[in-house]
């Protein structure tokens, strides 16, 4: 980003994205085209909102938290997010030739380490919050900051059978550093940035990854806000940091596997420490 978004145009304002998708025996991307690469990149985003948006409505009416509950209504998220997860992928694959993922060994690098940084200024306030025996509500800036206990979230240790519970962490892995990674990637970085760059006129001339001010205050700020509170500044930094690398590296499988290796990370992170507010 040489040290700031400014726009970066170098002559290749108008050129189209890495191998856009195009029908066999064309030469030209027509209008059908250019919906069917905004649809891939933003339904299965749409999609997995719409799960979150379900478990939100009808979760409070479902859940029940008591000892002699059934799993499913101690937390409705525990047969929501597999579904949600199945059904996303469904939709990922069926779109996998309008993505161009570009991946490479030294950005694949560069994402995990960006990952690991990234995750770490997110999951810092929890730790500090802990290390500092800080108890209650945290106030002021430290409010802001995301200081805040974190262990009331999914937990795959309400099911006491060995089967159920492995297959319950695993598939929130799989979620958070496979499908979350895909689907949150694809639209962020691969369709919002160039959308909101020319959204009057063929947003995917807009060549992946250009840096320009507009894109990265409304993605980070829309990433931020599809976060709960706490998470807005860590949420912020991480945001900052993808952008930054999808600007230097023009690579979304980077930004992918960052995004791949932060959820993972985080998992682990949950796991030691009982912090299952965190996701």
């Amino acid at each position: 980003m040489n040290g700031s978004p400014a726009d970066n145009d170098s002559g290749h304002a108008a050129a189209l994205p890495d191998n856009p998708y195009t029908p066999p025996g064309s030469t030209n991307r027509n209008y059908k085209d250019h919906e069917q690469l905004t649809r891939a990149h933003v339904v299965p985003f749409v999609v997995f909102m719409v799960f979150m948006i379900l478990l939100q409505l009808v979760g409070g009416f479902i859940e029940w938290k008591h000892p002699d509950a059934p799993w499913w209504r101690q937390d409705p998220a525990q047969f929501v997010y597999p579904i949600q997860t199945l059904v996303t992928l469904g939709f990922l694959i069926h779109y996998r030739r309008f993505y161009t993922f570009n991946w490479s060994a030294k950005w694949a690098l560069l994402g995990i380490v960006f990952g690991a940084i990234g995750i770490g200024f997110w999951l810092l306030p929890t730790a500090l919050y802990e290390a500092w025996g800080m108890t209650g509500k945290a106030e002021g800036l430290l409010k802001l900051l995301g200081f805040a206990e974190r262990k009331e979230g999914f937990d795959p240790g309400i099911f006491q059978n060995p089967i159920a519970y492995w297959t319950s962490l695993v598939l929130r892995f799989f979620r958070a550093a496979v499908i979350v990674a895909l689907v949150e990637e694809i639209f962020w970085r691969g369709f919002l940035m160039r959308f909101v760059c020319d959204w009057e006129g063929d947003y995917w001339k807009q060549p992946f990854g250009r840096a320009r001010w507009i894109s990265y205050g409304i993605v980070t700020g829309l990433f931020m806000a599809a976060h709960a509170p706490v998470d807005y500044a860590g949420a912020f930094v991480y945001g900052s940091l993808t952008y930054l690398l999808c600007v230097w590296s023009k690579n979304l499988g980077a930004c992918v596997i960052m995004h791949g290796t932060a959820n993972f990370l985080m998992g682990v992170y949950i796991m030691r420490t009982g912090n299952f507010g965190l996701w």
